[in-house]
């Protein structure tokens, strides 16, 4: 990192170097080091310490990628633990080592960072799918629960839980990542309006501090620890284990997609849908510019509740705005679902010929976006970079930001989803690391691109991210108080106000439980060395 340094020397060219750095690290041009240049004391010490799993200095180029596939960070070793005292080791022993030593240390669960927070340049990357204990344990009782190791994937954990006809209250969209990966940051989907994101819905963790100190916590013990960790970016502990509320599962979904084509009417129905206790079980949203074809496309998987009126209708050259909802419920209960759905749909104002509709399990239509994902590999559309920008929104800013970015700045969205939808702050743990928007009531926007390396066009990495900045300067120049979730930036100035006056709390959680600034280098809040500087200085 390249942020408050403290030496007066590199105090002229600080800014300097966050903009030669931001331009190089996008461009891939970071040097990937082998680990063979990395002073071999390092290698030489963090191989003498006795794991139950194993160290490993070769043949680790693969986590020096991420789902997003725009950083390309090399690690000195990537540790595959088998305990929690594995890494608890790793740590202790660098913590030890003091300011003697460079070395950073960052958790890597399946690898769907975005812009490199997962990993360490020059440093050790745990590899937390290794971490197979505790082996998940279901408690049924009047408060079900689930403990599980960090490494796992909530995609098992839901095989697992509906064994026992129960599953976790909240979700992402996509199932196959790790729960510290998503506990670290919130994890928030169609559910979060009710529920909350994931974390809200953890009684208990097993962290690793940047001391190396294993600490159980919860919102009883170690409190401070436990909302610190919670949608901390991986900056003051590694979770290690979780206990996960559970709730009972149902077994079938009502799967309804309907069109608006003005913000206003969209955004009205959505935010009466997540303020009534009488709604559906899953609200989300996308808008649609300038998409052929759009409700054809929705037939493999829907059926139009008027086929006539939907073949009439014209997508093309459009905005329009898809309210996506959904009801569950169990096989008993089917005789009154499609008309307790009827009724619900009587309270909204989408146009009437496009309301499609689907029914499938539960386990389906969680695990839907896996579907996706298995017809873009076959394709070899899925390793490509994901240039993806979310943000948070605030309610009374959504109409402006929606007129600029989708009037004039997004011109189509044939790179890939654009989600929106709203949520309720008062549904969200106010004590957790994680930041929002001020108000009630905000929506998460979330530019989920593709872009082709070789492309030079508008599906080229390079439009992509130019676009994405056009938006962060809009909402900067509007004031519009919107919050970056997932976020990432090159300076801590910045870093600081993202989190503003939760910045003296963050400080000092990282004060306290990594001193050192040992971990999640990769998301660039805290200093641990002058390595970057030292590099950039000596090439």
């Amino acid at each position: 990192m390249i942020t408050a340094q403290p030496q007066s020397f590199f105090a002229p060219v600080r800014s300097l170097l966050a903009f030669v750095l931001c331009f190089a690290i996008n461009r891939e041009n970071l040097p990937t080091a082998s680990p063979h240049s990395v002073p071999s004391i390092m290698h030489s010490s963090l191989a003498n310490i006795s794991f139950d799993g194993n160290l490993s200095f070769d043949n680790i180029q693969h986590v020096a990628k991420d789902f997003g596939n725009i950083y390309h960070l090399m690690p000195s070793a990537v540790l595959h633990p088998k305990s929690v005292f594995d890494i608890s080791s790793a740590i202790k022993y660098i913590f030890d080592m003091g300011s003697t030593s460079e070395l950073t240390v960052a958790a890597r669960g399946h690898g769907h960072s975005l812009k490199g927070q997962a990993q360490a340049y020059q440093g050790v990357v745990i590899n937390m799918e290794s971490l197979n204990v505790p082996a998940m344990n279901i408690q049924a009782a009047t408060l079900p629960y689930i403990d599980v190791s960090a490494g796992e994937l909530w995609i098992n954990i839901l095989h697992e839980s509906l064994k026992h006809g129960l599953a976790p209250k909240s979700w992402t969209d996509y199932l196959h990542l790790t729960v510290g990966g998503t506990l670290s940051n919130a994890g928030i989907s169609g559910q979060a309006f009710r529920h909350g994101p994931q974390i809200n819905n953890v009684h208990q963790l097993k962290v690793v501090t940047g001391r190396g100190e294993i600490v159980t916590c919860s919102e009883e013990h170690n409190a401070d620890l436990f909302h610190a960790v919670l949608g901390g970016l991986g900056q003051f502990g590694i979770i290690t284990e979780a206990r996960i509320a559970l709730e009972r599962a149902p077994k079938k979904v009502k799967w309804i997609r309907a069109l608006y084509s003005d913000i206003s009417t969209f955004t009205k129905d959505q935010e009466k849908l997540i303020s009534s206790n009488d709604s559906f079980d899953y609200i989300e949203g996308f808008a649609i510019i300038n998409r052929t074809g759009l409700l054809n496309s929705w037939r493999a998987s829907f059926k139009p509740k008027d086929p006539v009126g939907a073949n009439h209708f014209i997508s093309e050259g459009r905005i329009l705005f898809c309210l996506e909802v959904a009801k569950y419920f169990d096989p008993q209960e089917y005789k009154h679902i499609d008309k307790d759905i009827d009724t619900l749909l009587t309270k909204l104002s989408y146009i009437e010929s496009t309301v499609f509709m689907s029914e499938v399990a539960y386990l389906d239509f969680l695990d839907r976006v896996h579907l996706s994902e298995m017809k873009l590999r076959e394709k070899g559309l899925w390793e490509v970079s994901h240039p993806w920008l979310n943000l948070f929104v605030p309610r009374s800013r959504i109409h402006e930001f929606s007129e600029e970015v989708f009037g004039d700045i997004v011109r189509d969205t044939s790179n890939g989803p654009v989600l929106i939808y709203p949520m309720n702050k008062s549904r969200w743990k106010n004590r957790t690391s994680l930041i929002t928007p001020e108000e009630e009531v905000f929506y998460i926007v979330a530019f989920l691109f593709s872009a082709m390396s070789s492309s030079t066009g508008k599906n080229g990495l390079e439009p992509i991210l130019a676009q994405h900045n056009k938006i962060l300067q809009f909402c900067q120049r509007r004031r519009l108080g919107i919050k970056q979730y997932l976020p990432h930036y090159y300076t801590q100035e910045d870093w600081k106000t993202h989190f503003g006056t939760h910045w003296e709390l963050f400080s000092r959680r990282k004060r306290t439980y990594d001193p050192l600034a040992i971990l999640a280098p990769g998301q660039n809040i805290f200093q641990r060395a002058n390595s970057y500087v030292r590099h950039w200085f000596s090439t």
